[in-house]
């Protein structure tokens, strides 16, 4: 019973969905399928219509400027920013992008994380400052707390997602679909419903 009940904790808070698109498009780019998912959680918490203060949307929170650039390098035409709502073109356009971040900073995945959060501009930077990066090559400090924070959320997440899914994400089935939406939609909705009564001064968060 107690087995249970951690799984059930688990999947709640590390919940698995787009599995085939996940492992499909990691494969096509040459990532980890965990590490995108763990990505999604962090960014989205695999709500599809997730939209960031910044405007960044869908699974991956991917902004039109990238959509845009991603959509212009894979052919998909006539783009418009609400396709990112879409899971595939969104994990499609996110993993393209993540594989762009991985050719520009020589595959140092801590390196891709921050670009990913931070922009690679950034990134650029902090290496060629002093303060930041000793070799140029490695961060020893992120002056972005959010970044830095984004980093350990999403380490974290991998080392749980390649644990609680090591044996289930290379099977292309939709066996456990419908209790992954169900994981999922509960997250939605009390997300929102917090969100709703933070809003209205009922309570603090």
């Amino acid at each position: 019973m107690i087995s249970i009940l951690v799984g059930l904790a688990l999947s709640f808070i590390f919940p698995i969905a787009y599995k085939d698109e996940i492992y499909k498009y990691s494969k096509e780019y040459n990532l980890d399928p965990f590490l995108v998912a763990a990505i999604i959680n962090v960014e989205s918490k695999y709500n599809k219509d997730a939209i960031s203060n910044k405007d960044a949307r869908g699974l991956m929170q991917i902004g039109e400027q990238t959509g845009t650039w991603g959509a212009e390098v894979l052919g998909i035409e006539d783009f418009n920013p609400d396709m990112l709502f879409n899971p595939e073109l969104n994990v499609r356009i996110g993993t393209w992008y993540l594989s762009q971040l991985k050719k520009e900073f020589n595959n140092d995945i801590p390196l891709v994380l921050a670009a990913y959060n931070a922009g690679s501009g950034n990134v650029t930077k902090w290496l060629q400052d002093e303060r930041y990066s000793k070799d140029g090559n490695n961060l020893y400090k992120i002056p972005y707390k959010e970044t830095e924070e984004y980093l350990e959320k999403v380490e974290f997440n991998h080392k749980i997602y390649r644990i609680l899914y090591r044996h289930y994400m290379e099977k292309p089935d939709t066996s456990t679909s419908l209790y992954s939406d169900v994981i999922i939609y509960l997250r939605t909705f009390i997300s929102n419903f917090l969100k709703s009564l933070r809003k209205g001064g009922y309570i603090e968060i």
